[in-house]
This record gives structure tokens, C-alpha cells and sequence, in this order.
């Protein structure tokens, strides 16, 4: 039988019988010390240990061969990599592949420790960053240089939430050099809503402490490299002494198990939600990838097989210091929290200049109020929905 549903085959990777003994999940392994009954038997760990084979903890038990199976064949991938958390993902994932003097092409409306990374470490190394706006699409060869190693995207853009051209910026860069490693922050997707390994894209990149988990209740990121770049990140990644402990490894494992049927509610209620404020009196725009009001709205239709509970609204004034406060202190529901894509709902708040400060393109669109990033979980919608209209109450 041969299974092509992508629900069934998250149910199912990762958990062959040399991972699970018997039971119906991969066991939990903890080990740091593996022990060799003979040299011989060492001699062979050593020739295999890339391999997922035991040989020592920081590569790994059989609790993170079990995930990493699983991760590659969500990402359609060579090989996985493990990370505690997402942002050393990025960082370690940028850090296998410059060297000094190199020059990576970073999109502008990029997760802020993405950026933190390149203009406070990168820099000390004379590594160069340039920003580009998320929406340059095959114009991106404009900027590219001899000394181009990475080009660095994120779809959709953290807070803005804007779509690139992932076919455009692909050929672009193909065109130009073949060698450049293109990556790309894959989390809002969370390798379900978009495969893109599948578009020419060498490494794509996740925090799983988001949809994947699901139940924020732990840090995890990972990274799946094509089959040219696997090797290199595999091994930097060891050397940079990155590793995961197997608890979480498992606890991630089970969260994938769910995945596609949360990510259908987060999905259809998020939706509801994003449409009842495209039609508030006080709301300017919804920044939601399957609106038409969101930019690149039409590669989202292109590239994306659904959306999830995460978007963003702006209103059509400022609040003052103390609408702002009152807006967001007195929610029921809505809690405010960094992350996301747990099965609560969070919610965020950015004045313009912040929004300024964050997006490093000059054809950035322009934010004429107050601006509030949402994450929809899997309460009720309607309880949502009145959540988010005496919030509205407390500002009129």
C-alpha cells in the first residue's frame, strides 16, 4: 500500500520498531556515555555515527533519530538537524555556511533575533548583511554579489506578515550563482502548509517550540537540509556543540502526531476571526495571507496548501499610551505572550515607529496605527470574538 496523505504519514514516521521496542511511541533514551563491548564495535559506531547510529549523546539516541526521520520526511529532506531552540536553528544553520568576508541577503521583515544575529555577530566576523524588501521577488539579482553565500527568507514575514515571490527569488538566485544557499524560516507553514525543498529552496528552517509542539511547553528547532547541503550543516552543527535532550525530542514527536487536524481549527477559526475584523468600523487592514489585503497575497495562493491561526490587523489611529495599556490588559482570553501556535490565544501590540525600527526595507508599507499581532488558538470562536470586541469597547 502505498500512502500519500500527508495526515496518515505523520501518524506513522518515525516510529519504526527500532525506535519504539514495541510501543506505540519512540521510547525516551537518555544517555550522554555509549557503551562499545569491543574496539571493533567502536571502530563501526565511529565509521557510521552520521549515520543515526549510537555513538555518543550530543549525536543523538534513538529518541532523536526517531524525530529527525519523522522532520525529513515532513520537509521533504535529506537530513535534520536539532537545535534547543528555533532562533539557534537560524543562527547555527547561517553560522555553518559564511566565513569571514562573506556576504548573506537577508529579508527585511525577518524575525528580530534573525536580524539581532546578523547586525551584533556576524559583523564582529566582517560577515555583511543587506536587507531587501520581502516582496522584491526576481529583482533580487540586483543585489546579489561575488561574495553572496546565504540568501535568507522568511514567508510570511514575522508581524507583517507579507509573502514572497518564492519561485522569483529562487530563479533569480539560481541564475546568478547555483552555489548560494538559499534558506528559509519555515515556522508560520510549520512544513505542513509549505514544502519548500520542493521549490528549490536548500534548508528550511523551523522552530518547533511553535505549531509543532503545540503545547508550549517546550523548545525545540530543527533544520532540513537537500541532499548537497546535508553534510555541511550535520557536521557544523556537531562542532558547534548543538544538541537536544530527549525529553523534548519526544514531547515534539507526539506534537507532530496532531498537527494537521490543530492546525485545521487554528486554520478555519483564525479565518472567522480575521474577517469579523476586516469589517470593524475601528480597523484599518487585516494582514491575513489568505486576504486579499495581505501583500503577496497571490504567491500565498500559489505556494501555500492552507494558513494557521497567526496574522496580524492594524486600526486606523494611534492609541495613546493609555488606550494601549487598557486595550491590552483587560482581555479574558487573549493572553500576551512572546511565541505562538500553542492552543492559546496571544496577542501583541506594535506602535508604527516600532514597526519602523523592525523592518530594515525602504519600501516598506507605511503604518498609520496602532498594530496588533494576534495568534487565534483553539478556544471557542465566538468567545474570541467577544474577547476582541470589549477590547474594542474599551478604546471607542
Amino acid at each position: 500500500m502505498t500512502l500519500k496523505k500527508q495526515e496518515t504519514s505523520l501518524l506513522l514516521s518515525g516510529r519504526a520498531k527500532k525506535y519504539s521496542q514495541g510501543a506505540v511511541n519512540p521510547i525516551i533514551q537518555r544517555t550522554s556515555s555509549v557503551i562499545f563491548d569491543s574496539v571493533a564495535q567502536k571502530r563501526e559506531a565511529t565509521k557510521k555515527r552520521a549515520k543515526g547510529t549510537l555513538f555518543y549523546g550530543r549525536r543523538g539516541t534513538t529518541t532523536h533519530f526517531a524525530l529527525q526521520e519523522a522532520l525529513t520526511e515532513l520537509e521533504q529532506g535529506a537530513g535534520c538537524a536539532l537545535f534547543p531552540s528555533g532562533a539557534a536553528a537560524i543562527t547555527q544553520s547561517i553560522l555553518a555556511f559564511v566565513e569571514q568576508g562573506s556576504h548573506i541577503l537577508v529579508t527585511g521583515s525577518a524575525y528580530d533575533p534573525t536580524q539581532n544575529f546578523c547586525d551584533q555577530i556576524l559583523r564582529k566576523f566582517s560577515v555583511t548583511t543587506t536587507y531587501f524588501d520581502p516582496l522584491i521577488g526576481k529583482e533580487i539579482s540586483q543585489l546579489l554579489r561575488p561574495e553572496t553565500k546565504i540568501v535568507f527568507l522568511e514567508s510570511p514575514g514575522s508581524i507583517t506578515m507579507e509573502i514572497h515571490d518564492l519561485q522569483g527569488i529562487v530563479n533569480s538566485v539560481r541564475q546568478y550563482n547555483p552555489e548560494i544557499i538559499i534558506m528559509i524560516d519555515n515556522t508560520w507553514a510549520a512544513g505542513l502548509l509549505l514544502k519548500p525543498l520542493t521549490l528549490g529552496v536548500d534548508i528550511s528552517i523551523q522552530s518547533a517550540t511553535k505549531y509543532i509542539n503545540g503545547h508550549s511547553d517546550g523548545m525545540l528547532g530543527f533544520a532540513v537540509a537537500n541532499e548537497r547541503c546535508w553534510e555541511q550543516l550535520r557536521e557544523n552543527t556537531y562542532l558547534l556543540g548543538q544538541c537536544v535532550d530527549p525529553d523534548t525530542a519526544y514531547m515534539t514527536a507526539r506534537g507532530l502526531r496532531t498537527l494537521p487536524v490543530r492546525m485545521k481549527q487554528h486554520e478555519q477559526s483564525a479565518l472567522e476571526v480575521a474577517r469579523w475584523l476586516k469589517q470593524h468600523p475601528l480597523v484599518d487592514n487585516v494582514y491575513h495571507p489568505a486576504l486579499a489585503s495581505c501583500l503577496g497575497h497571490e504567491y500565498f495562493q500559489r505556494d501555500f496548501s492552507g494558513s494557521n491561526g497567526l496574522f496580524s490587523f492594524s486600526l486606523k489611529k494611534i492609541l495613546t499610551p493609555e488606550e494601549f495599556a487598557h486595550f491590552l490588559d483587560n482581555f479574558s482570553l487573549f493572553k500576551m505572550a512572546f511565541s505562538w501556535g500553542g492552543f492559546e490565544s496571544l496577542i501583541l501590540g506594535y506602535q508604527p515607529n516600532d514597526i519602523k525600527a523592525m523592518r530594515q526595507y525602504e519600501t516598506q508599507p507605511t503604518f498609520t496605527g496602532t498594530l496588533f499581532r494576534i495568534h487565534i488558538g483553539l478556544e471557542n470562536v465566538d468567545d474570541l470574538i467577544e474577547d476582541l470586541e470589549q477590547a474594542f469597547l474599551r478604546i471607542s
